[in-house]
């Protein structure tokens, strides 16, 4: 199993809809994924009372301090990834989590704020490297990208990022209207109207493209409907 968490002290940095595509497409994929819903807006968890059943994920709400560690363990037996949506501030909460995260994403707007509410988040990952000897992997996620226009604020922000050396992923989260309407819609991307969202095909292609880079960066064992195919070919070969 693999723990990832999305973190960045500034809210609106487009945090929850990154966990939202990585989570679904994940499960899409066979993975058995755990959303540990730590935001106090609660997005995930009502996205998840609207959908009904989604094949693959569970939710758990009102995560806490002393409860996540419990959460990780209890569910470890059933999930491949656990995907933790911490709140848009800094808190006890932050620590607790990256300590006990296999990678940090960093979700980033091209704006000087939530450069900075990511800047806070790496400091403590420096932090705990520095104080502590735990060295935990950690990327930024570019969201909310105008897919025609690139801003001066977004070239600052990949500029300073560039010269910090702060790992970027190639895949940036672009802005789409499929990516704010599956939160009133429930479900997935793939059960949308095209005809009735725009370049769904679109949003659908970068998530995927999101969820294999973040695949490569922490891979974990075969998914549980490929673990029971391989088995079943064992018996059948027997």
């Amino acid at each position: 199993m693999a723990v990832i968490t999305f973190a960045n002290t500034k809210g609106g940095a487009g945090k929850t809809t990154a966990v939202l595509l990585l989570a679904t497409e994940l499960a899409r994929k066979g993975y058995r994924v755990t959303i540990l819903d730590a935001d106090p807006q609660h997005w995930i968890t009502r996205w998840y009372e609207i959908s009904g059943a989604v094949e693959n994920i569970s939710v758990i709400n009102f995560v806490t301090t002393a409860s996540l560690p419990q959460h990780l363990s209890e569910n470890r037996h059933c999930t491949d990834y656990f995907i933790v949506d911490l709140p848009g501030a800094r808190n006890p909460l932050l620590a607790t989590a990256i300590g006990l995260s296999d990678h940090v994403l960093i979700p980033i707007q091209g704006c000087a704020m939530d450069a900075r509410g990511g800047a806070q988040v790496l400091e403590l990952l420096q932090y705990l490297e520095d104080k502590a000897g735990i060295r935990i992997g950690y990327s930024v996620v570019l969201t909310r990208v105008n897919s025609l226009v690139t801003t001066r604020a977004l070239q600052t922000v990949k500029a300073l990022l560039n010269e910090r050396q702060v790992p970027v992923l190639d895949t940036a989260i672009i802005e789409r209207s499929a990516f704010r309407d599956i939160f009133d819609c429930g479900g997935t991307l793939y059960g949308m109207d095209a005809n009735r969202v725009s370049n769904l095909g679109k949003a659908q292609e970068n998530a995927r493209a999101f969820c294999e880079e973040m695949m490569g960066i922490v891979p974990v064992r075969l998914p549980a409907s490929a673990r029971n195919d391989l088995a079943e070919n064992i018996r059948s070969a027997a």
